[in-house]
């Protein structure tokens, strides 16, 4: 008899979904946690960075007020404040996770697990506890939720760069620092160090940022950096890092250029966080380094399933919540519940925050006949401040149906917006569903609705 119905081994977003879903339809589960109780999201990612995003809007937010009447000065940025007071509330939200399994009924493991067979799970110590004995268990079912971790890329003096987790913990802000990656976490901390006083320096290898994204969306990103202090350095790859001294260090090009910068951060990516699991010994499938698994999230071994950013699907949070959700209710509770993953949203938490939800124009074009609607303008707040700068929004229309396929916008409050366009792509709506809603003014989101005349029509293009 095993010792549990389902062992999940990760207790990040989608592990902790699972498992307080499956307990909660009379399972008995266990979870092990080596690191982090709530995963990366909560710790090393999505919240936290959120955190920072907010204070580095401080500067520019007293600058604003001024324009307004207000007597307001800013003096030096406080980072060891900024660091403890987001550390609180990291232990705070670890603690609510815990609690949370605990009081669904979920028995909690701290240490490293990994498979000793299919139904067999060692878990062992890790860095919440070096001192653990190794102790085994097993389930009839095994989740494994583990999440990713980020990527140095192999090159001469990779180890003087920091990754992602180092730059929520460094005890002084650079004041100058080189990012490699143009990817989300690459424009999103140098929107940070910059609003912060920081020098900038962004490297990425495409001519543009934010692979993934509508391109015109990406060409106002690319020309928003310079006016928030970002250096850009498009279509260059770093081929060394020499440290030259304390805090001093030169990175140099393909193309034989170089620069000299305070400190270098990769942000070149994640790859799913699969070593030490086990998997070859048991056997379980593994496609382009992620674990393989069916639209079931099953994995080749019948007993064995995987969610969230370790199968490298769709890599954001409240996917993996989805898929955790899905699949207890799809074991335990007898329903599979219904999430529209091919509409997806997605944000950038920049100075100047980018959304987006459904197809790019570059997809759209590939599928049908499509209108596409765009607006351009500079947003009531910013008319007093004198600051040149303009929201972008997007919608793209399949012609034949007048579905709404695809929204984009970049500019104030975009992420909040999206989630309510978002709501609308999901559900099919047509544009003239759009076109009969009515704007709440004055407001930027009120021109999704008052689009009327299309800004170029294009004939369906296959992809060759």
């Amino acid at each position: 008899m095993p010792d549990f119905d389902v062992f999940v081994i990760g207790a990040g977003s989608g592990g902790v979904r699972f498992a307080r879903i499956a307990a909660q339809n009379g399972a008995k589960v266990a979870i092990a946690e080596s690191r982090h109780w709530g995963g990366t999201c909560v710790n090393l990612g999505c919240v936290p960075k959120k955190l920072m995003v907010y204070a580095s809007e401080g500067a520019e937010a007293a600058e604003d007020a001024r324009a307004y009447g207000w007597d307001i000065r800013t003096g030096a940025h406080d980072w060891q404040k900024l660091i403890a007071a987001k550390d609180k509330e990291i232990e705070r939200l670890d603690g609510i996770y815990k609690s949370m399994l605990g009081k669904a009924g979920v028995e909690l493991f701290i240490g490293r697990a990994k498979l000793i067979d299919a139904n067999t799970i060692e878990i062992g110590p890790g860095p919440l506890d070096e001192q653990a004995e190794p102790r085994r268990v097993t389930a009839k079912r095994i989740v494994i939720a583990t999440g990713g971790r980020p990527t140095r890329p192999p090159i001469e003096g990779a180890e003087h760069a920091i990754i992602s987790d180092q730059a929520f913990h460094l005890k002084a802000r650079p004041e100058r620092i080189c990012i490699i990656g143009g990817g989300y976490i690459g424009v999103e901390f140098a929107g940070i160090f910059a609003g912060l006083g920081s020098q900038v320096d962004l490297v990425f290898r495409q001519d543009l940022p934010l692979r993934g994204f509508d391109r015109e969306l990406r060409e106002k990103l690319h020309e928003a950096l310079p006016h928030h202090g970002i250096t850009v350095h498009a279509g260059q790859s770093p081929e060394r890092i020499e440290k030259l001294g304390e805090s001093s260090y030169r990175v140099t090009f393909g193309n034989g250029k170089s620069i000299e910068t305070g400190l270098v951060f990769f942000a070149t990516g994640r790859k799913p966080n699969i070593d030490g699991l086990g998997l070859e010994a048991v056997g379980v499938t593994l496609k382009n380094g992620a674990v393989a698994v069916d639209e079931r999230s099953a994995t080749n071994i019948a007993n064995i399933f995987a969610i969230g950013d370790v199968t490298d699907r769709i890599n954001l949070t409240p996917v993996a919540i989805a898929e955790g959700h899905i699949l207890a209710e799809t074991l335990y509770a007898g329903q599979t519940r219904s999430w529209s993953f091919e509409t997806t949203p997605k944000a950038v938490f920049f100075s100047e925050t980018l959304a987006s939800v459904g197809l790019t124009e570059e997809e759209a074009v590939e599928k049908a006949d499509i209108e596409v609607f765009t607006a351009a303008f500079r947003p009531l707040r910013q008319t007093l401040i004198g600051r040149d700068r303009k929201a972008f929004m997007k919608l793209i229309v399949e012609r034949e149906s007048q579905k709404v396929v695809g929204a984009h916008m970049m500019g104030d409050a975009a992420a909040e917006m999206m989630q309510g366009i978002a709501i609308a792509v999901t559900a099919g709506l047509k544009k003239i569903d759009f076109d009969r809603t009515i704007g709440i003014h004055p407001t930027t989101a009120e021109e999704f609705v008052t689009m009327r005349t299309p800004t170029r029509q294009r004939e369906r293009t296959p992809r060759s």
